[in-house]
């Protein structure tokens, strides 16, 4: 088999042609419907027959000559509304609206990956289905792709982000735990209202809510094991409505990001044991609503082995290299719970095209020098899972 990486410099051009326009043109989360046409436009010029799921999501699928295993191959599509601030000359032309993840990127790689695949059908023994996914910023893309049948009979799934951790040419494909699962948990004390000159009357909440709020920290050091991380943050605290009123009300949204799930049940049950027991001591009641927003993503370990393997092909030796885990979150752990996968985080940095910043940046910039590796490893991983 010829050098993967070598056929995709053959193509090079288009891949980052296809992610400039992407970039001109962004669309948020389940309103991608201009990215999916493109995508369904170059599909039909493969050849390569697909369906519509979700919202804006394609999944398209590839056989091979012969019959086989079947991997799944995961680009997410939507951009944020960020305002765009970066010098490129394809800057993005919807004001309030950017490509500040990469998903561009993600997407064209993808297709490029797409590209070189429907040119090997021969080589090809199984099936290879491509996830253009919606929604990955609001973590409900994989579910719209699971529900329309997408991980039906799949074996192994695999998927990639572009970082500023590491310089172009350099990936980490790392077993075990590397992105944190995050949960979103919306705490309401209620009591009684009352004049603020007799508080006594009346069941204050802003005080037991403070109380519960510093008490939140006791909870990740006293009933969760040390070598387990775990965040929890109050990111809004609202009571009351005014001075010489007695707050009835007061409402407290948590971020929790966790790792291990046993961890993510002990905060859970903790929480509302702290809440319910502050509750109780002034005389009040309380609800917890958790809401859950991603899962904590784990390489298998079988398949990062593998992933090492294909990683030594497309880029050669001593390139993969293990980053700190990251509490930031995903939604391709969805797919993780129908097959075992593997996600790579790949180099973008390259302080001299200023592609420094970190997703989510009005700066974000990526060195495209790094999409030619992606593709490549996109396809070598499906080859060498296929043939394993």
């Amino acid at each position: 088999m010829s050098n993967i990486l070598d056929k995709v410099k053959s193509i090079e051009d288009y891949i980052i042609k296809f992610r400039r326009d992407l970039h001109e043109n962004p669309e948020l989360s389940g309103q991608e419907f201009k990215t999916q046409e493109k995508i369904m436009k170059e599909l039909d010029k493969l050849g390569i027959p697909y369906k519509k799921a979700g919202n804006s999501s394609l999944i398209a699928t590839l056989k091979g000559e012969k019959s086989g295993k079947t991997i799944a191959l995961r680009g997410d599509i939507d951009a944020l509304p960020v305002k765009e601030e970066a010098d490129v000359e394809f800057k993005s032309k919807t004001p309030g609206l950017m490509h500040a993840c990469g998903h561009d990127a993600h997407a064209a790689m993808l297709l490029g990956a797409a590209k070189i695949l429907s040119e090997m059908k021969d080589e090809i023994p199984g099936e290879i289905r491509f996830f253009f996914q919606e929604g990955e910023e609001t973590f409900t893309g994989a579910k719209k792709i699971i529900e329309a049948g997408g991980m039906d009979g799949v074996d192994a799934c695999f998927g990639m982000h572009g970082m500023p951790g590491l310089e172009t040419g350099y990936v980490d494909i790392t077993p075990g735990y590397r992105m944190a699962g995050c949960d979103t948990i919306y705490v309401k004390f209620e009591g009684v209202s009352g004049h603020g000159s007799v508080p006594h009357l009346a069941k204050d909440t802003i005080h037991p809510a403070c109380i519960f709020v510093t008490d939140l920290q006791g909870i990740v050091a006293k009933n969760i094991d040390a070598q387990e991380p775990i965040v929890l943050s109050v990111g809004k605290f609202v009571g009351g409505t005014k001075a010489n009123i007695v707050a009835k009300y007061t409402d407290i949204d948590i971020s929790m990001r966790y790792f291990n799930p046993k961890v993510r049940e002990l905060a859970h049950n903790a929480i509302k044991r702290h809440a319910k027991a502050i509750a109780d001591a002034y005389e009040l009641k309380v609800d917890v609503i958790i809401e859950e927003s991603a899962l904590s993503l784990y390489n298998d370990d079988e398949l990062s082995i593998l992933a090492d393997k294909s990683c030594t092909k497309v880029f050669g030796e001593g390139k993969n290299i293990t980053l700190p885990k990251m509490m930031g979150s995903e939604d391709m752990p969805y797919y993780f719970k129908h097959a075992k996968g593997v996600y790579a985080l790949l180099g973008y940095r390259n302080e001299e095209k200023e592609a420094i910043y970190f997703p989510h940046h009005e700066k974000f910039k990526i060195d495209e020098d790094y999409m030619k590796y992606g593709t490549a490893l996109h396809v070598q991983f499906a080859i060498d899972f296929l043939n394993k």
